[in-house]
Order: C-alpha cells, then sequence, then structure tokens
C-alpha cells in the first residue's frame, strides 16, 4: 500500500502565509498537569481489587505519578521502550497511563481476557521490557513469563507488605517501588507530539492481534473530541463518570484521559463488573454519565429488575463495542429514565468515530421514530470522515439506501499497524483510507447504519441477511436475554440464519414464540430456519458475541427438515 498522498498539507508552499502561534507539542502530560492546576481536589473513586474502596483527588494522583515517572527511570528503560500493563480500572493504572506516555516510553495495555497464546504473541510482538500487572493476573503470566524471554522484569501492583509469592522475574511490588522514588515535582521532558504514547491490540478474531500504535498528537485530539457536547462522552468539570469498561479495552474509551482533561470525577469499578457492584456504585457515587458494553448492561437490569432498584442520578448512558438491541434501549430509557447514547469506533480509531446523540431536528421525535434514530451508529463526529464503496472501491451516494464497504479517516485514525506489513495493505485502500470491515448505509443528513459486520452477514438466496437486525428483533421477546444469528450452509439457499437464545432464568420461551415476535418486524424469508438455546454464548475478550466461536460451536449443525 502506497503512504504517499497526492499533496501534502502539512508543507508550506511559497505563496503560503504561516501563522504567528506558538509551536507547543500536544502531549498526554499536559492532560494531568492540568487536572491538577485547575481540578486538583476532584476526586478519583477506585473500587479495589483487594476489595475496599480507595478515594484520592487528582492532586493526590500527580503526586504518584511523578513518583511513578522517576521509578520508571531506574528500570533501565529507553526512550520508546514498550511497558506492559496487565491491570483493571483502577487509580494505579490510570497512574501508569500518565508516568508512561508522558516520560517518553509507550503504554501498552495487555488484555488478559485473551488466549495465552495471543497474549504471548502480542507481548513479544510489541518487546515489552517491563510489565505491571494486577494481582488477579499473577499465576497467568508464571505460567506465561518463560515464552516472553524479553520482559525483564514484573512489577505487582500491590500494597507495601501484600507482595505475593511468585516465580516472576525480577518480581516488584508498585507500592514500594514508588516509596523509593521519593517525592517531589517531575520535568516532565518534551519531544514530538508525534512521539509514540502508548499501543493497543486487536482482538484477533481473525489472525493474530494486530498493533494500534498512538501519539501523543492523536491522543490528544481524541482527548479534547471527547470533552466536546455533542461526542458519546462529552464530559465537563460537572460530569460524575463510571466507565463500565476495562482499562484494557483501547484505554477505558478514552475515559482515564478525558476525565482529567474536562476535570470529571471518575468512579473506578477494577475488577467488579457486576450488575449488584456497579449499580452500588452507581448509587452511592451519584454517577450521572456511564459507558460500557451491552454484555454489561444486561446483567445491570437483570439487577434492577430483581430488587426494584432505580437509576436516579444517571443522565446519560453511553452504549458501544457492539450494537444495543431495542429491548435494552427501551428498557432504560422508558422503565428508568436514562438517556441511551449509541456510539461506534474501533481500536484503530482510538476508538470513537461516531456519536448517537440526538441533533435538534430529533427532539420532537417519539416512539418507534425516535427509536430508528437511536439504533443506528450516529453521525461521524468532527475529525472523522467516512464513506461508503462498493466492491470495485467506487464510492456510493449518502442516501439511507445503498450499501457498501465502509472506510474512514481522521487524526486520531491508524495509519498503519505496528510492524504487520501485510495486515497494513489489507486493511488500507490506495488513498490511506480505513477500511473498518462493516457493512454500512449513510443517510443525506449523516446517519450511519451497520448492517453488519462484513463476515457475519447471512447470504440466503443471493439476497443478504443482517444478522445484527435478526439479533435486535429477537431480543424484543421479553425471556430473550441474549441472540446470535449466524449463517449455516444450505442446500438451497446457499445460507440460511440459525438463531441461538439464551432464555431468562425460569423461563421456558420456544422457538415459534421469538419467530412470532419477530414475524412482525422482518420479512417472512429473513426469519430464521431454527432456534437453538444454549445456557451462554461465548464473547470475545472485549466482550462482543464471538461470532468466531458460534461458527465453530455449530460446525456440525444440519438442518432438521434437509
Amino acid at each position: 500500500m502506497s503512504q504517499e498522498v497526492s499533496q501534502d498539507m502539512s508543507q508550506p508552499t511559497e505563496s503560503a502565509l504561516q501563522g504567528l502561534m506558538m509551536d507547543v507539542p500536544l502531549l498526554t502530560s499536559m492532560i494531568m498537569k492540568h487536572a491538577i492546576a485547575w481540578h486538583g481536589d476532584v476526586e478519583v473513586v477506585t473500587h479495589r481489587v483487594e476489595g475496599d474502596m480507595h478515594r484520592y483527588t487528582y492532586a493526590d494522583a500527580y503526586k504518584r505519578i511523578c513518583r511513578l515517572a522517576r521509578a520508571l527511570e531506574g528500570l533501565g528503560l529507553m526512550p520508546g521502550d514498550r511497558v506492559g500493563t496487565m491491570a483493571w480500572t483502577t487509580h494505579r493504572h490510570v497512574e501508569l497511563y500518565f508516568a508512561i506516555g508522558g516520560t517518553g516510553h509507550v503504554v501498552h495495555t495487555v488484555n488478559p481476557r485473551l488466549f495465552p497464546d495471543q497474549i504471548t504473541y502480542i507481548v513479544n510482538h510489541a518487546d515489552d521490557r517491563v510489565i505491571f500487572l494486577d494481582t488477579t493476573f499473577v499465576p497467568l503470566m508464571e505460567d506465561l513469563q518463560d515464552r516472553c524471554p524479553n520482559v525483564k522484569c514484573f512489577v505487582i501492583l500491590c500494597d507495601s507488605g501484600a507482595m505475593p509469592e511468585t516465580s516472576l522475574r525480577g518480581a516488584k511490588c508498585y507500592e514500594d517501588l514508588l516509596q523509593a522514588a521519593g517525592e517531589g515535582d517531575y520535568d516532565w521532558p518534551q519531544f514530538d507530539e508525534k512521539t509514540a504514547a502508548a499501543l493497543c491490540y486487536t482482538s484477533g478474531t481473525t489472525g493474530n492481534p494486530k498493533g494500534v500504535l498512538y501519539s501523543h498528537r492523536s491522543m490528544t485530539l481524541h482527548t479534547m473530541s471527547a470533552c466536546t457536547g455533542d461526542h458519546p462522552l462529552g464530559l465537563t468539570s460537572r460530569t460524575v463518570i463510571l466507565p463500565a469498561v476495562s482499562m484494557f479495552h483501547v484505554h477505558g474509551w478514552g475515559v482515564p484521559y478525558a476525565a482529567p482533561m474536562s476535570g470529571a470525577k471518575m468512579v473506578l469499578p477494577g475488577p467488579h463488573m457486576e450488575g449488584p457492584d456497579l449499580c452500588r456504585l452507581l448509587d452511592e457515587e451519584k454517577v450521572n454519565y456511564t459507558a460500557g458494553v451491552p454484555t454489561v448492561w444486561i446483567g445491570v437490569l437483570e439487577h434492577l429488575e430483581k430488587t426494584g432498584g432505580k437509576l436516579p442520578y444517571l443522565k446519560i448512558m453511553n452504549i458501544g463495542g457492539s450494537a444495543p438491541p431495542l429491548a435494552m434501549i427501551k428498557a432504560f430509557e422508558e422503565d428508568y429514565g436514562v438517556p441511551v447514547v449509541h456510539a461506534w469506533g474501533m481500536t484503530e480509531m482510538s476508538p470513537v468515530g461516531t456519536t448517537g446523540r440526538l441533533r435538534a431536528r430529533h427532539a420532537e421525535l417519539e416512539g418507534e421514530d425516535m427509536y430508528r434514530v437511536k439504533l443506528t451508529q450516529g453521525r461521524p463526529i468532527f475529525g472523522i470522515e467516512v464513506k461508503i464503496v462498493d466492491d470495485a472501491g467506487k464510492a456510493l451516494p449518502h442516501d439511507g439506501e445503498a450499501v457498501g464497504q465502509m472506510y474512514v479517516r481522521g487524526p486520531w485514525v491508524a495509519a498503519a499497524y505496528f510492524n504487520d506489513a501485510a495486515a497494513t495493505e489489507a486493511a488500507f485502500d490506495a488513498d490511506g483510507w480505513f477500511g473498518t470491515g462493516d457493512v454500512a448505509s449513510i443517510t443525506p443528513d449523516g446517519l450511519v447504519r451497520i448492517s453488519d459486520r462484513s463476515k457475519d452477514l447471512i447470504k440466503s438466496g443471493g439476497e443478504w441477511i443482517s444478522s445484527i437486525d435478526l439479533e435486535n428483533h429477537a431480543m424484543a421477546h421479553p425471556d430473550v436475554v441474549e441472540a446470535a444469528a449466524i449463517a449455516i450452509p444450505h442446500p438451497k439457499w446457499e445460507e440460511r440464519p440459525l438463531l441461538i437464545v439464551v432464555r431468562r432464568e425460569g423461563s421456558d420461551v420456544g422457538a415459534r414464540e421469538i419467530r412470532n415476535v419477530m414475524a412482525d418486524r422482518v420479512v417472512k424469508w429473513w426469519l430464521p430456519d431454527d432456534v437453538v438455546f444454549v445456557d451462554e454464548i461465548p464473547h470475545t475478550a472485549t466482550g462482543k458475541i464471538s461470532k468466531k466461536d458460534l461458527r465453530q460451536q455449530f460446525a456440525d449443525y444440519r438442518w432438521p427438515d434437509i
């Protein structure tokens, strides 16, 4: 793939008049320095791995970040070295984000939910030199450390004196490391804003995980966007945000950067992501903004229904990662009075690309008309350009009817994969746009509607069926907790949809009842030919339904009437 563009607009021409503005590099260290200067008294609350609650302020956090920056110097790291983290959403993980990136190293968040072979692949591919990890993951890395020879030491995120017995190479206690580093401010280095700041890997649903290497510039611009009113987060100094998404999922969707930039209070759930724990935090800390994937909110809804609980303080619920079913949106909005904002993005997009916040012209919509808008992925936020193309790469109109492969570009969109030329060649077009792998349409007023992932579409009799639509309509039945649709080969129609369903506890709902609900919402030939009931649907390491695993699980499935 050519990395060249037809005209390099970043280089001045002879006739260009240059502005007379300061050339201050955009660095992530600016974010926390701003927070302690103007929001130093704002709290960061964590439900710790140890089980208790931890509270401190941005001013307290900054002191510890400075200690950590000095401690990193003592670990013998060179500028640009990758430093792995395998940690939950906690105050210590936030400290690592800022100290590692701010000192010119690269914070590499390792997703512990990946398969062991994938973890060893990304640790070695990233060439991590040090790994910081929560006590939860010590046994995992003890088993894998011999397969990661370039990691010279492991720092365990635990209190002084609570160091577990471990065979980890060069094991150190985090709090002891900070204590030995001493007090005082830290002179944060200044460097080119295009310097790498962070590294995340995709979940590897096809092939090996792919590395996305973010710059300080891209990270800071993405964070600034998250503090604007129409962004799905739209954080301000009046926000109390609970990110119900792990910090090893694309930087916790940017919340750990955006909260200190805006002065928002952060409520961090650690590993305690079950419905009862989240509901308690939402209530006790008076959380008014939250964000997470649909699987998290299934647990919250189940807990609320069982206990008769409410969400009195919550003003915005941001749902992303995968499309929320209509039944979930209606439950939160109609039963609990919490507006749902759908967002879409990818690891390659830092991650946010579109916002589901309603425009003024949508304010008077009611009922199904409003929900039709909310079920789209929303419109692109400033900084993100979107196009759809046909199989020949020809641009398609934004008329709400044409459906094509979706491509994006922007200042916080990846331009290539880290040390992976083959994956880069496959993912980017000749003009440098990134192919998302989604099939979508775009309305004249910019609403993006993703029909499906390309690999998840079901082709029946030469026509396409959206698995996402089937799942959403199946979830309209009150006894369906979760649903997934996959393609199964068919001798006559090429492929037909099989619906896999998790029933609500105690329910004996059958295939006929579910198909009857769906029949009111989709054309007859879209209806699944069979419904299979399971106790659990597999999910990826990022909480999405794993269609790959389902296709393997039902590889030997045979249609009952064939």
